[in-house]
């Protein structure tokens, strides 16, 4: 009997390599700390790639506060990487880098097991993909929790004996240094404070003192930009008077340590001449006075502040701030109302580009979007939720029932506003100044 034999080429199978990545993190932005981060994004690189058998896909590093997930933003690309597809495997340090949260840590281990993502644990020598891992780990992050909770706890101690003694645990505050637990003037710095206190006392407000710092470039303690709210806690600051207020705010938590006001909760400690002060303190009463003047004036208007339609309602798409109502060319026959971004007035343009809205074009465009014939503000207030304006010239109107109407709008032409009675006070205007001026020569 003939056999019927058929060649099938197959061609040999070429194994994957294994796709891995590692993870670090260091709890604190000390230059030990970062010194550690870098040596262990090193360490995970040279390891990686050494491997012969593994594909290197990086190393996701975080500077965090705290165990938890949502601020480590290398930790939620790690995790956005899995679920693309492009890591077969994390290594990582120990259970408490990862997560010391014992629910945190089994929901993102079990979210990486259903992209079939194992995480290797070097410390506890664990496989979150074998047949106990998840038992271990659940036992062992645990333990992770505790101690983290005893660490705090320890540290909370220290500090609040610390604050019975008198003595500042840390601290940055503009115009002082802190040597050997004790406040130390910084002399640059401490003639910026001067300068504010000054500043406020002949008058000037919150905002203005802060554009005035902008323009002269002058810089913050901790960098970023000025704010009037960074003014008012220098003007509010007893330490500036050689005095010390131990334990203002305190940490909700060991987990999340979101720093709450202590009002009460805790002990204070005042410290009298604690170290030397910048402002006198009979300056220091009278700015303490002005502020409570000027807050009682505040109040006391309040009733009698008109409110306006658009209020709260109008959001910066460039930087998220809300407008505010500003009459251009206050106190001649131009005036007009608009609305500004908060932003752009305060900082000006290089912070935020936005164009400012006539009031007359939000009052029609809303009748319009609202089916209306003239503007109405109950319909506007019961209607809409919120209006957007992203450039160029942009409404858009989010309602309450979630639906959304966008429309755009054009600054009037100048040249279709020029009319011939313009025309002539123009030339009226530029006669008079031209004969003033033959006066003078």
């Amino acid at each position: 009997m003939k056999r019927n034999i058929i060649k099938v080429d197959k061609k040999p199978e070429i194994l994957r390599k294994k796709r891995v990545a590692a993870y670090a993190r260091v709890s604190s932005g000390k230059d030990a700390m970062l010194h550690s981060l870098s040596a262990q994004v090193s360490y995970y690189s040279e390891m990686i790639q050494s491997h012969i058998s593994w594909e290197y896909v990086g190393v996701y590093a975080d500077e965090a506060l705290t165990g938890t997930k949502d601020n480590r933003t290398q930790f939620q690309q790690m995790l956005e990487d899995c679920r693309k597809g492009k890591v077969d495997m994390i290594i990582t340090k120990s259970i408490s880098r990862f997560a010391r949260n014992t629910v945190t840590m089994l929901e993102t281990v079990r979210e990486l097991k259903t992209y079939n993502v194992e995480v290797y644990f070097e410390k506890e020598n664990i496989y979150s993909l074998s047949g106990d891992g998840e038992l271990m780990l659940t036992i062992l992050s645990s333990f992770a929790q505790e101690e983290s909770l005893s660490v705090s706890e320890n540290c909370k101690w220290r500090i609040r004996n610390q604050f019975k003694e008198g003595r500042p645990s840390s601290t940055t505050i503009l115009g002082y240094k802190l040597v050997d637990g004790k406040l130390e003037i910084v002399p640059e710095e401490a003639n910026v404070v001067k300068m504010i206190f000054l500043d406020y006392l002949s008058g000037m407000g919150k905002t203005a003192i802060m554009k005035k710092l902008i323009e002269k470039s002058v810089p913050t303690k901790l960098g970023g930009a000025w704010s009037d709210g960074a003014i008012y806690t220098i003007l509010r600051n007893e330490k500036y008077a050689g005095n010390l207020l131990l334990q203002k705010t305190f940490n909700q938590n060991h987990m999340n340590k979101k720093k709450c006001k202590n009002n009460g909760e805790l002990a204070k400690y005042y410290v009298k001449s604690s170290h030397e002060a910048i402002i006198e303190s009979e300056m220091f009463e009278k700015v303490q006075e002005e502020i409570k003047r000027r807050a009682d004036y505040k109040e006391s208007n309040k009733g009698s502040k008109q409110e306006y339609p658009f209020t709260g309602k109008l959001t910066c798409m460039g930087c998220g701030k809300t407008y505010r109502r500003k009459i251009n060319n206050s106190g001649t026959k131009y005036a007009k109302p608009v609305w500004i971004c908060t932003t752009f007035n305060n900082f000006g343009k290089e912070n935020c580009d936005s164009k400012h809205v006539p009031e007359s074009v939000l009052l029609n465009i809303t009748a319009e979007v609202l089916n209306l014939q003239e503007f109405d503000n109950d319909a506007f207030k019961e209607q809409i939720k919120e209006i957007r304006i992203s450039s160029p010239n942009t409404l858009v109107y989010i309602f309450k029932d979630g639906h959304i109407i966008t429309r755009t709008w054009e600054h009037k032409s100048r040249k279709n506003s020029w009319s011939e009675e313009k025309k002539k006070e123009a030339r009226e205007r530029e006669l008079k100044r031209r004969e003033a001026l033959c006066k003078k020569q």
